[in-house]
């Protein structure tokens, strides 16, 4: 494992996992607690969006992705909070227009259409100075704000209604919170990419949230596990010379695989002996 720390480019790859894993860890616990999976999954996938203006307009697609997913996440949660549409629906329009968006704009771009592989899916390996300072930046933004709101997020995610009633302003904080979600993915798209970030996003959540109820302890656990999965992902498709991003997230399966089946011969164990 040591050896491949002689490349500047490993070295980046997992000082970005790191970051990732910080972001994906504790936005994640609120998408599994929230029960909001499938709108981070539309927010993700809107980022391609971003991802084609950017080409389109000559600056980087990182930054691209940044506004367009804060854009698609404040618009789904407006139009679902404020409209008679159903979330669902909102949600599929969203996705499937950010994809088709991302296709025509590549293609309008100057020249011949870049690959769009690595941000599809990902590859770590290819992560460059200034996004670690970009992933730096948003990683700081995510843990300022919630570390200021920490209380009224709690009562957001397990009452909402009751929060209401005493004041909180969960319309608000629950755009802020999809707003977290759409920096999250800008962090984890150079990782795992916009197909695959809503496994990272939920998967090391919700083993945590196997082994514990308090909701920082998810947030810690979650942090670690994500970054043992990147970790070994990275170190598993410099071996076997494959996909870094397929890798991270089988890694992350396998775990809660293990960590379910696990779970479930305890469950039948202490209902046998009961």
């Amino acid at each position: 494992m040591l050896e491949i720390l002689q490349y500047e480019f490993m070295r980046n790859a997992l000082i970005a996992g790191m970051l990732a894993s910080i972001a994906c860890g504790i936005i994640g616990t609120y998408v599994v607690v929230k029960r909001i999976v499938f709108i981070s999954g539309g927010i993700s996938h809107s980022a391609f969006g971003g991802i084609g203006l950017g080409y389109l307009l000559g600056i980087d697609p990182i930054i691209g992705a940044l506004f367009f997913t804060l854009a698609s996440a404040l618009g789904m949660g407006i139009v679902s909070k404020r409209t008679d549409l159903r979330e669902d629906t909102v949600i599929g329009i969203i996705w499937a227009t950010g994809m088709a968006l991302g296709v025509i704009f590549l293609g309008l771009g100057p020249g011949y259409p870049p690959d769009p592989w690595g941000y599809l899916f990902g590859n770590i390996l290819t992560v460059p100075r200034s996004d670690i300072i970009v992933m730096l930046i948003l990683d700081a933004v995510i843990i300022l704000i919630i570390f200021s709101l920490y209380k009224d997020f709690l009562a957001l995610c397990f009452d909402e209604e009751f929060a209401t009633v005493v004041g909180v302003p969960t319309e608000r904080l629950y755009l802020v919170l999809l707003s977290l979600i759409a920096l999250t993915v800008v962090v984890l798209i150079r990782v795992v990419g916009v197909i695959l970030v809503i496994a990272l996003l939920t998967i090391p959540a919700a083993i945590s949230g196997q082994l514990t109820y308090s909701l920082k302890k998810m947030m810690i656990f979650s942090i670690l596990l994500s970054a043992i999965f990147t970790t070994c992902g990275l170190w598993l498709s410099y071996v076997l010379d494959l996909a870094s991003g397929a890798m991270i997230i089988l890694v992350c399966f396998t775990v809660f695989l293990l960590s379910s089946l696990s779970k479930s011969l305890r469950s039948q164990r202490s209902y046998v002996h009961a």
